[in-house]
């Protein structure tokens, strides 16, 4: 599906009516397993707002990732701590970048109001697609298959502490929140062995989070520093256009060519 078919906007809560969150519910129950209305709006409640992704033809949600922003204590310092909760696409629009651009504009308004404050991406990752949202898209994240940015370490000790201190396993690093919570449901992100073998941050979070099928959540966190904001710009922009988007396109020039056909054979009967 052509990226400009697809719009991203982040709203406050308050914002979304009653269509948008039935919408909302429609396309996370599709995807995951163990979930009810109540407690989707319960969740959704605790949210200060969403990037909701819609498709421009008919104004439909296709996607959505909540958020909330709360202050942390990170290396001693006064930090900001922006939490992503849900987020979830419709298959069909798996890849496209509207989302990394909205929150990209978003992270850069919350930089300028809060210059001198650090900035932390905090989200918990009960699948391999969230763990590569980080790791591809953030230099210092943690955990890291390199051993790298350890210290970041104790922000994550800090805001699970925080946020759900009965659900987690410091030793292990690891959110458990029982055999009912809501996981993925069959085919969504599934790992095969040759993921595994080709993918080492694949790899790594299979090793970090063994469980991740009936519902753990390994807790990451990543530095949005104003270096990386700069260099996502032309990460972002130089990036080429994957070999499944080129396929996608082929497929939709293919159907406009053929409907071109069509037309033209309708106007030959027309004045025959």
């Amino acid at each position: 599906m052509s990226q400009n078919k697809l719009s991203a906007k982040y709203k406050n809560i308050g914002k979304l009516s009653i269509v948008d969150i039935y919408q909302m519910y429609s396309i996370y129950s599709k995807y995951y397993k163990n979930t009810k209305w109540k407690i989707f709006l319960n969740d959704l409640s605790k949210k200060s707002g969403a990037f909701v992704i819609r498709r421009k033809s008919d104004k439909k949600i296709v996607g959505f990732s909540t958020v909330v922003n709360y202050p942390i204590q990170a290396g001693g310092k006064k930090a900001i701590g922006v939490f992503s909760g849900d987020t979830i696409i419709e298959r069909e629009y798996w890849g496209a970048r509207v989302l990394q651009v909205a929150f990209y504009q978003y992270m850069v308004r919350l930089k300028i109001t809060n210059p001198f404050k650090d900035v932390y991406w905090l989200l918990i990752s009960k699948g391999f697609k969230t763990y590569l949202l980080l790791s591809n898209n953030v230099e210092k994240y943690y955990p890291n298959k390199d051993s790298k940015y350890h210290y970041l370490s104790d922000v994550v000790n800090d805001y699970c502490n925080h946020l759900f201190p009965e659900y987690y396993n410091s030793d292990e690093q690891i959110l458990d929140f029982g055999e009912r919570y809501q996981c993925l449901k069959e085919g969504v992100a599934e790992i095969d062995e040759g993921m595994i073998l080709g993918n080492e941050k694949i790899s790594f979070f299979e090793k970090c989070n063994p469980q991740w099928r009936r519902g753990t959540e390994l807790p990451c966190v990543g530095v949005i520093d104003w270096a990386l904001l700069f260099g996502y710009i032309k990460k972002y922009f130089n990036k080429p256009v994957s070999q499944g988007r080129i396929e996608v396109l082929q497929k939709e020039q293919a159907k406009k060519g053929i409907l071109k056909d069509n037309e033209l054979r309708t106007e030959c009967r027309k004045s025959a």
